[in-house]
């Protein structure tokens, strides 16, 4: 059993709106001992890939370990990076471009950076989440700038972990369950409980379905939380 909460609580969450003065929204995010800043940044034009009578903006992002941020200094991905951070960036990119309208930024390219300050397990998640608070914030003064006509934020979205650990399915890993975790699962969702990302990995024994079910079901739960953490911040 978990010392420090029940296998169905979340760590201790806290978002700081505004905590960089020169991104458009900046975020703090905070899940226990993982803190990650997230910017949303809004450039004219968009990426030369997409064809120019394409109506749609962009929506991208980019994500970091800083050195310091794990228990041992992991270095820094100066000109190429590593698999595990492409496939993160694009989680958290595509998560995001989930939740939005690009007919309704045309010809702007946000960018979403998370930069992991300190890791504790569920780096990723924390970044969706900060990563659309910043967005929220971003497309707010758009709006009042009168760079955009319209929200196009359709709804919101939140992402959390998941496991099974020496046979209990826990919400929220930390770094140390996480690692030893039997099936791990990484899940975003919209308000409405529209799936956008339901990874789940046996990393030992398989697992059935009605332990799947058990994981989304949890992590459901926690996500609905989250997305109530944003209304009050």
């Amino acid at each position: 059993m978990r010392k420090d909460r029940k296998n169905n609580e979340l760590r201790q969450i806290k978002f700081t709106k505004d905590y960089t003065k020169h991104a458009l929204g900046s975020v703090l995010v905070e899940f226990g001992d993982t803190k990650v800043i997230t910017t949303a940044s809004v450039e004219e034009g968009k990426p030369k890939w997409m064809d120019k009578e394409d109506s749609r903006g962009w929506l991208t992002a980019e994500y970091s370990l800083l050195p310091s941020s794990t228990n041992t200094r992991c270095q820094r991905e100066r000109n190429k990076i590593s698999g595990r951070t492409q496939e993160i960036q694009r989680l958290i990119g595509r998560s995001l471009r989930a939740c939005i309208d690009l007919e309704k930024i045309p010809d702007l390219t946000i960018t979403i950076d998370a930069d992991v300050i300190q890791a504790d397990g569920g780096t990723r998640t924390a970044s969706i989440c900060g990563g659309f608070i910043a967005l929220e914030i971003a497309i707010e003064k758009l709006l009042k700038e009168g760079k955009i006509k319209e929200n196009p934020i359709i709804e919101p979205i939140a992402a959390i972990s998941a496991g099974i650990i020496d046979n209990e399915i826990r919400l929220d890993l930390n770094y140390e369950e996480d690692s030893h975790a039997s099936v791990d699962s990484n899940i975003v969702l919209t308000k409405s409980g529209k799936i956008i990302e339901f990874q789940t990995t046996a990393e030992g024994e398989p697992y059935n379905y009605e332990q799947m079910l058990e994981i989304f079901n949890l992590a459901q739960s926690g996500i609905n939380k989250i997305i109530e953490m944003y209304e009050l911040i």
